[in-house]
């Protein structure tokens, strides 16, 4: 009889599935909507913005969908969904179906990671999740890794045949990733430790739950760093620093790779409020420190742009797993167990809001400020990272409240 696989393995061979096709899908996505449909970067842009205005709007209600009816399902169907639009693009050939288009991509890929997220909650041990995210973090960035190599055959062929194969292949990585998870065990709703199968969640919820949405909110301004890689270090190497070009590819390159190799260690020990909260505090330091690296690469020849630009990316990683693993950590200690999902769906909004709003932010902040912009920025961070420990403990003593009268109606039950 053939042993069924574990659950956390098909969670990362999932995971592993869909960032290989989102890889190929972000390396080429942009020149395949302005080369190959016709659409201008502006409308691009404004487009995209649109979109994961709507996913971030989409992320609760998915979120609480998966709490009702059940996570594997859920996220079996929004896999589907977010396969079915990655396929629609390529029958794209106008601004308003892009933008249509574009809200159904948004939304399927903001309630799936929502819906994964209760999933993971229910398979997995409390004491394990900041663990398992560690690694299924680091499958993510080697998927990516692949995926952008993929992606960069087709740069190369430039051809409308090779574009439109990049979107055939994200488009079955999400099929392949809804028959993985289609495979893990059935859970019936509310099937996290402490909960009664069934029972409609009590509380108010998430969007009135002021000291979560305080950490949430917080979490969102260390996710500010998310476009440095892919948009402000880009800009910054060519415009103000003497380092060559083509150190943006080592740079994204030393970031993947740090994270697949080093995510799980920065997880270990991890496992309480005061650990991620403490982690969270290591990392504004370790961020600021990068910020201030990055500053002094302007106004130096080649070689010395090269070597600091070199150090801000190690400690900028470093800073990026470190307040990974916190954020991680407080996502779920701080949700009801009953409202995994929904708690999730509205944390996760933060990475929206940050790819939204940072590219904006950032190139004004950076670009255009320079040395006292960096310095603002690990202020910033800073002092969001020191927050964020008294924000974690409200949300905490609010949620050991909010426990009580659950076990007492348990108990009755």
């Amino acid at each position: 009889m053939t042993q069924r696989p574990a659950p956390r393995h098909l969670l990362a061979l999932a995971q592993l599935s869909n960032s290989v096709g989102d890889g190929a899908y972000c390396t080429t996505s942009a020149l395949y909507f302005t080369q190959v449909v016709g659409l201008s970067p502006a409308r691009v842009g404004l487009g995209l913005t649109v979109g994961w205005a709507a996913g971030s709007l989409a992320g609760v209600p998915l979120g609480r969908l998966a709490d009702r009816r059940g996570p594997r399902g859920t996220a079996v169907l929004l896999a589907l969904g977010t396969a079915l639009a990655v396929a629609s693009f390529t029958a794209v050939r106008g601004f308003l179906p892009f933008v249509l288009v574009a809200c159904g991509y948004a939304a399927a890929q903001s309630g799936l990671a929502a819906a994964r997220q209760a999933l993971l909650a229910v398979l997995v041990a409390a004491g394990e999740r900041t663990g398992l995210l560690a690694r299924l973090q680091a499958t993510l960035n080697a998927g990516l890794a692949v995926g952008a190599g993929l992606g960069g055959l087709a740069l190369h062929s430039g051809t409308r045949g090779a574009y439109l194969a990049v979107f055939v292949l994200d488009a079955v990585s999400f099929l392949v990733c809804a028959g993985l998870l289609s495979a893990l065990p059935a859970a019936a709703p509310g099937a996290v430790a402490g909960v009664v199968p069934g029972r409609r969640p009590a509380g108010p919820g998430v969007l009135r739950d002021r000291p979560y949405a305080r950490v949430a909110a917080l979490n969102t301004v260390l996710l500010l760093r998310l476009p440095l890689l892919s948009l402000v270090l880009p800009l910054w190497i060519t415009t103000r620093t003497e380092a060559p070009a083509w150190l943006v590819s080592g740079l994204f390159v030393l970031n993947t790779a740090a994270v697949t190799l080093f995510q799980v260690r920065a997880a270990r020990g991890v496992d309480g409020v005061g650990p991620a909260t403490r982690a969270v505090r290591r990392a504004g330091w370790v961020m600021l420190a990068a910020c201030a690296v990055f500053a002094l690469s302007a106004g130096h020849g080649t070689a010395w742009a090269v070597g600091l630009l070199v150090l801000g990316a190690v400690l900028q990683v470093a800073a990026e797993t470190g307040q990974s693993a916190g954020s991680w950590q407080l996502s779920f200690e701080l949700a009801p167990p009953d409202r995994v999902g929904e708690y999730q769906g509205f944390f996760g909004t933060g990475v929206t809001v940050a790819r939204t709003v940072g590219p904006l932010v950032l190139t004004s902040l950076l670009v255009e400020w320079g040395t006292p912009g960096w310095l603002l920025l690990g202020a910033v961070t800073l002092g969001a990272s020191y927050a964020m420990g008294p924000a974690a403990r409200r949300a905490q003593d609010r949620e050991v409240c909010l426990r009580r009268p659950r076990a007492a109606r348990s108990a009755a039950t």
